[in-house]
């Protein structure tokens, strides 16, 4: 039933996963490495993550209601912190991983979007952190009405990350949609002309990924995806690869 492996192939099978147990062990051990340093700026790193609660003006503070509450959500923001820090070392493990099966032409996209990748993440977190929450948060206090808030510091940090990291990955759709369209996989066309399927999948993935139930918050995480949408399909058409001349000859 099962092809046996030649001992070329079990040599070079026992080589992938000699080379992905190393690329996980450097990469945990960076993130460790990081969340160690970060734990000593915890209460810096705290200040951060609540600006946008404190910056709504009506004396909001977190609480903890657990003993060890308070240590654990500072283990967690200096874990999430570590793996900013390690990003570049992680991303270069799995690069180095994944590079021998690329094609050189795959190999130079890569190496032109990896910046891009970077800046269109980043670009996504501070987007959702600096308009996207503070909305958010005005909008769940306001609609809560006479009753007295009572935030607890985990539940806020896992809202904060919830609402946050999503931004940071759907900001990555034209990368995405240039790389697929660079190597032929899809076009400009095609995108085109699924758009109508495509903003009812971005609304019901964006109910599914956003923390609160409210059609608000899912509504300002769909709008900016739809646009990223209508930006891919124009990258897409400037992707699309060039014809090649014998190409060009068949269609005249």
């Amino acid at each position: 039933m099962f092809k046996k492996l030649t001992p070329e192939e079990k040599v070079t099978l026992f080589q992938h996963l000699e080379d992905l147990r190393k690329a996980l062990l450097v990469s945990v051990l960076a993130i460790v490495i990081a969340a160690f340093g970060c734990f000593y700026f915890s209460n810096e790193l705290l200040e951060i993550i609540q600006k946008p609660l404190k910056d709504l003006g009506m004396g909001l503070s977190l609480v903890y209601i657990g003993v060890a509450e308070g240590f654990f959500v500072k283990m967690k923001l200096s874990l999430l912190g570590g793996l900013v820090i390690a990003f570049p070392i992680v991303a270069w493990e799995i690069w180095s991983f994944i590079a021998p099966a690329l094609y050189p032409n795959e190999k130079r996209y890569v190496y032109t979007l990896f910046p891009i990748i970077i800046l269109l993440f980043a670009v996504g977190v501070l987007f959702s952190y600096f308009t996207i929450l503070k909305l958010i948060l005005g909008f769940m206090v306001y609609i809560s009405g006479d009753l007295t808030p009572m935030i607890t510091v985990d539940k806020y940090l896992s809202f904060v990350m919830a609402l946050t990291l999503p931004f940071g990955l759907v900001f990555e759709l034209p990368v995405v949609v240039f790389f697929l369209a660079k190597i032929g996989v899809i076009g400009h066309e095609v995108l085109a002309r699924n758009r109508k399927y495509a903003v009812l999948i971005i609304f019901v993935l964006a109910a599914a990924l956003t923390p609160g139930p409210d059609p608000i918050s899912q509504t300002m995480m769909a709008i900016p995806v739809c646009i990223l949408y209508e930006v891919s399909i124009w990258v897409a058409k400037l992707a699309r690869p060039k014809a090649e001349p014998d190409d060009v000859e068949a269609e005249a």
